[in-house]
């Protein structure tokens, strides 16, 4: 533990003291800090994104509804570097006034549809083209459960665990220990779910699947924060087989390069404006 204990002032004011990874790009208001309009490609979809977990997940849908026969999926997907602060921009800011990475908008209809959450994403595609969200009540609430799940839990990984073990500007016991407890914790939640279904939501591959698998399966698999050892994710067996078995789709493996601009030179596709960026 540390020896100072920090003792917070009445009124809190930002500071860039405590340093990190983002804390060039961190800032306590919204809304735009430049103007810059957002470019337009010719396809009736528009993705801006990064390929982070959350980024991924849509990539990985676009993908995988075009694998599927689907040609009205068709998108442009321009990077957005979010360590430059492109999110910040007032075309972007116009799409997403959250200021935060996926973001899509629909061209196909009389006026834009903008979306500006990733699992609302999922679900705006999966309606839209009619796959990946089962229609019967049951199997439907199920996948969407999982869906919010995935929505809900996951900032305590990458917001909690990933920033304290991996981004945070000194290793501090407490918050790691603290995260590290609540993440190995929602592995054993979807250890045991998946311990009796082969996907998260039942026998059907889902946006359940889509949204849980950038997360949780590549941590498993070592991709995310260099935390495999540390969390002993080697004792999670079925996400292991979970994560092993989506990781071989074609779709996954595509999707999975879009607005990728790290890593082997092969799995970078900063964007991708045709089915042929990705060959």
């Amino acid at each position: 533990m540390s020896d100072t204990t920090y003792v917070p002032p009445k009124i809190w004011k930002p500071t860039t003291a405590s340093g990190g990874t983002f804390a060039n790009i961190n800032r306590p208001v919204a809304g735009p800090t430049h103007e810059k309009a957002l470019p337009v490609g010719k396809h009736p979809l528009q993705l801006y994104s990064l390929a982070t977990p959350n980024g991924v997940k849509v990539t990985i849908m676009l993908e995988e509804l075009l694998a599927l026969g689907h040609t009205g999926a068709e998108y442009d997907a321009w990077l957005i570097k979010i360590g430059e602060g492109d999110q910040f921009s007032s075309g972007f800011v116009e799409v997403n006034p959250n200021s935060k990475i996926p973001a899509l908008a629909d061209h196909g209809g009389d006026a834009p549809v903008r979306v500006l959450e990733s699992g609302a994403i999922l679900v705006y595609l999966a309606e839209k083209f009619g796959a990946f969200l089962p229609t019967d009540t049951l199997a439907r609430t199920e996948t969407l459960n999982w869906l919010f799940w995935q929505m809900g839990s996951a900032p305590f990984v990458g917001g909690g665990f990933g920033h304290f073990y991996a981004y945070a500007p000194e290793k501090l016991e407490y918050p790691i220990n603290r995260y590290a407890m609540e993440t190995k914790r929602q592995l054993d939640v979807l250890d045991r779910q998946l311990a009796e279904r082969r996907y998260i939501a039942g026998d059907e591959y889902t946006i359940a699947d889509m949204a849980i698998w950038p997360w949780y399966g590549v941590l498993v698999q070592g991709g995310l924060y260099n935390a495999a050892e540390f969390l002993s994710v080697q004792d999670y067996t079925h996400v292991q087989r979970w994560a092993a078995d989506i990781a071989k789709r074609p779709a996954v493996i595509r999707g999975r390069k879009v607005n990728r601009t790290w890593g082997e030179e092969t799995d970078q596709v900063p964007e991708r404006h045709d089915a042929s960026d990705l060959d």
